[in-house]
């Protein structure tokens, strides 16, 4: 199969247009050694930072570090390392450069505050470097998070305020504790961050990647040490989604001590209690990190209760100088009651209100991953990842397209049962090489993946408890019904090459081939009751499908460097999301899906301009397009003079396009650059986005916005400090969007609730800390003006229906670190 070009060269080449002027500059080598002021004792593990270049490298067990390609010019270097003072020093490169740094040991005076303060300014959010690992991220829009640095509500993985820094995203709220994450961008359904591509320290993590991507297991955001965001570019090397990358990269062993414990408890609004509690440390060449997590909650409405368990070990040997040996595996299980969606006169009336008393959901997830990284020279390094999945997930509950429609405690509930079990590997060589006198990068990959899921939908018991029992012998005449095997198979293989045309400007192109195999084996009833409800058809249909496809991606991205400081980037590339026939045959009684509908083709553009300036402002300012064939959407249709059904498929071609900004001002180094006790940041985070169906067969389409798109997106706040005392004011604003490709305002007099747009809302979250010695106290307030709002209308569980989001909420938690 061939993707539609959809003016994919036309954009292209206006892309490589827009940044052909280049300037030609000398580079070096800069390398060095970080030592103890005190007694010369070398340090290891130091990070080393040239802020207006927005490189870094760590010192080696020998405190060496070294840099390739520095252009010439005034650099500002950074030597950041605990237990020592941070050390700046301005460099003037002419030449290949040789640096010796001694830093001075932490005395009294500065605070634990001061030290993150410090780092916070040098190491906030920032892009991926063009190279990192076995990776290429050159040319391409990426965003790091620091989370360290972030002074939020991480007890409840508040993704708001998590999210603040990274531009345009859409964010459901599931008031569960942050037990899932659900974000999206650019007209992308957030609903389980389905249309990015979900990985853990670079392994997949979701349910099936093609054929379920939905990610039913997040890290919780005490864990994480950054989360890489990387847009639709990276699906050359990551995969074919339209989101692109999002990638948790969990905390790694302290490498300065045989044994460090974390502990976090925190206890919030609503009975919320979550205790984090991680061990870490480095014996000789063994190095390890694990957590254990649990959690346990209700939401402001009756019905919500959850509890959580969240296991996790990394365990690394330094098998020699050159090659590196990690195993991994993660645990979660939770379980949580669902007190169902609204009709938006009753969200009016009262949002805390629920009539589902019966339903529940369950989440059993193991993941396991062994990662081999060997160093054939200076030049080239390889990476071998093996990955697994064993996991379930379930629901059991009393879900009707008449959200207002009272259970009948007698009836059954209906149950879905969907068990998940996969494993891939993926292989990555990188190896640097010269080219007319210029160095160069090429990487080439591949991926194995194979998958066999099983999704069972059928009657469950009467009963109210988190029963998840099938019930076929006593309720034989239920009407939905399935039983299906979805093996899948993928096979891909990636490359990119940044070629380095001049000392500033260079040229990423890249592919991905991918050979997808999708089948179905299994059957479903088809059952037709008569007027009293007793049945007059009960058959067993069989439905084997199998659906081969391969096609080759093609991207390129495109770097500008006109001075240290300034980064002018560009990238396309070709995206393609599959649909498989778990999309099908899970009988849903709020939405009629299209048998036949087909996978996603399109594209996906990025330009802007990032950089610094000086140390007192970082910027990312860029527009986007993203181009969709045959996308997948949902409409509001007559099936006849009295009635109207919500129908997803394959809606038709459309476009969506806009500006995203962000600026990071540090106020207070600004006029006060010598006062290093006060903390004073103001950001702004502004995403503005037009959409429309360009081309559609269904009525009421062609014209109309994309669905899950606000024409504004945006997050602003302050973050402020006085030693040891941190905080951070955050103000949201998105404006309303529509859930339909028909776009369908509210309907009052509605019974689904799954119809009609999601009004404008504006939240305001305030967080605070301070630390002392070993501990830290953490209190916020989020939702501090108590607004009134929802998110989400939900076709299936947690609804159906409207899902209230969570009134003013507060929370305390205490860190000790031993």
């Amino acid at each position: 199969m061939i993707l539609k070009d959809y003016n994919f060269k036309t954009t292209l080449v206006a892309l490589i247009a827009l940044l052909t002027t280049i300037a030609v500059e000398a580079q070096y080598t800069v390398s060095g050694k970080v030592v103890s002021g005190v007694d010369n004792t070398v340090i290891s593990n130091a990070e080393v930072f040239i802020s207006n270049t927005g490189d870094e490298t760590k010192t080696d067990e020998n405190g060496m570090f070294q840099f390739n390609d520095v252009p010439s010019g005034t650099h500002y270097f950074v030597v950041f390392t605990y237990e020592y003072q941070l050390l700046e020093k301005t460099v003037e490169v002419s030449e290949d450069t040789n640096l010796d740094f001694q830093l001075e040991p932490l005395g009294e005076t500065l605070s634990e505050v001061v030290i993150k303060k410090q780092r916070d300014r040098v190491f906030a959010l920032k892009q991926l470097r063009p190279v990192e690992g076995t990776a290429i991220y050159a040319g391409k829009k990426s965003e790091v998070i620091q989370v360290d640095n972030l002074t939020a509500n991480l007890a409840t993985g508040n993704a708001r305020q998590i999210y603040s820094q990274v531009v345009g995203l859409n964010i459901y709220e599931n008031n569960d504790g942050g037990l899932q994450l659900n974000i999206g961008g650019r007209g992308l359904d957030p609903n389980r961050t389905a249309n990015f591509n979900t990985r853990q320290n670079g392994y997949d993590i979701s349910a099936d990647v093609l054929g379920y991507p939905e990610s039913y297991y997040t890290p919780p955001a005490e864990a994480l040490r950054e989360i890489q965001v990387v847009r639709g570019a990276a699906s050359l090397q990551y995969g074919t989604q339209f989101g692109g990358l999002i990638n948790f990269k969990l905390k790694q062993p302290n490498r300065n001590k045989k044994i460090e414990l974390v502990s976090r408890q925190t206890i919030g609004s609503y009975d919320l209690f979550n205790s984090f509690n991680s061990l870490s440390g480095q014996v000789g060449k063994f190095g390890y990190y694990t957590y254990f997590n649990y959690k346990k909650g209700n939401d402001f409405r009756p019905n919500s209760q959850f509890d959580s368990y969240n296991g996790y070990a990394h365990l690394d040997y330094q098998l020699t100088d050159k090659t590196k040996l990690t195993g991994e595996f993660s645990y979660l299980y939770y379980i949580a009651q669902q007190p169902g969606g609204l009709t938006d006169t009753q969200f009016e009336e009262d949002p805390t209100f629920s009539n589902r008393t019966r339903n529940w959901f369950e989440v059993d997830w193991k993941l396991y991953s062994l990662m081999l990284e060997h160093t054939f020279s200076e030049k080239t390094d390889f990476s071998l990842t093996l990955f697994a999945l064993d996991a379930s997930r379930k629901s059991v509950g009393f879900r009707e397209n008449r959200v207002s429609q009272q259970d009948n405690l007698t009836e059954p509930r209906e149950l879905i049962v969907g068990n998940f079990n996969n494993w891939g590997a993926e292989a990555r060589l990188l190896t640097h090489y010269n080219l007319f006198n210029t160095e160069n990068v090429f990487l080439i990959g591949g991926k194995y993946y194979q998958s066999k899921n099983t999704s069972k939908q059928g009657p469950g018991t009467n009963d109210s408890d988190a029963n998840f029992s099938f019930a076929e012998n006593e309720f034989p005449d239920y009407r939905r019904q399935s039983d299906f095997e979805f093996p899948n198979l993928n096979l891909a293989v990636f490359g990119e090459n940044i070629f380095n045309l001049t000392e500033t400007f260079s040229v990423t192109p890249g592919f991905r081939f991918e050979y997808i195999k999708t089948e179905s084996i299994g059957t479903y009833k088809n059952i037709n009751l008569d007027n009293a409800g007793n049945p007059i058809l009960n058959e067993t249909i069989p439905d084997n499908r199998t659906f081969d496809r391969s096609f080759v991606l093609l991207g390129v991205g495109l770097s500008y460097k006109p001075s240290r400081s300034i980064e002018v980037y560009g990238n396309i590339s070709q995206n393609y999301r599959s649909v498989t026939f778990n999309d099908i045959r899970i009988t849903n009684p709020s939405l009629t899906v299209d048998p036949n509908i087909t996978d996603e083709e399109g594209f996906t553009a990025d330009i802007g301009v990032r950089g610094r300036f000086e140390k007192y402002v970082s910027y990312d300012l860029g527009a986007f397009f993203l181009g969709y064939n045959d996308r997948l959407g949902v409409i509001l249709r007559e099936v006849s003079d009295i009635e109207q059904e919500r129908f997803r498929g394959n809606i038709g071609d459309a476009i969506t396009y806009g500006v995203e900004t962000f600026i990071d001002w540090n106020i207070w180094n600004t006029f006060y650059s010598e006062e290093k006790n006060i903390k004073l940041n103001l950001f702004s985070n502004l995403a503005l986005t037009h959409s429309e169906y360009t081309k559609s067969e269904q009525t009421n389409v062609e014209g109309n916005e994309v669905e899950f798109i606000p024409a504004v997106n945006l997050k602003t706040g302050l973050n402020f400090g006085y030693k040891n005392f941190l905080g951070s004011l955050q103000y949201t604003y998105l404006s309303k969007q529509f859930t339909d490709a028909t776009n369908s305002d509210r309907d009052f007099e509605s019974q689904s609730g799954i119809v009609g747009e999601i009004p404008a809302y504006d939240i305001l979250d305030l967080s605070l800390s301070y630390t002392y010695k070993m501990f830290q106290l953490e209190v916020g307030v989020n939702n501090v003006l108590d607004n009134s709002y929802f998110v989400r209308r939900a076709t299936g569980y947690p609804g159906p229906g409207i899902i209230p989001s969570q009134p003013r909420t507060g929370y305390t938690g205490l860190q000790i670190t031993f």
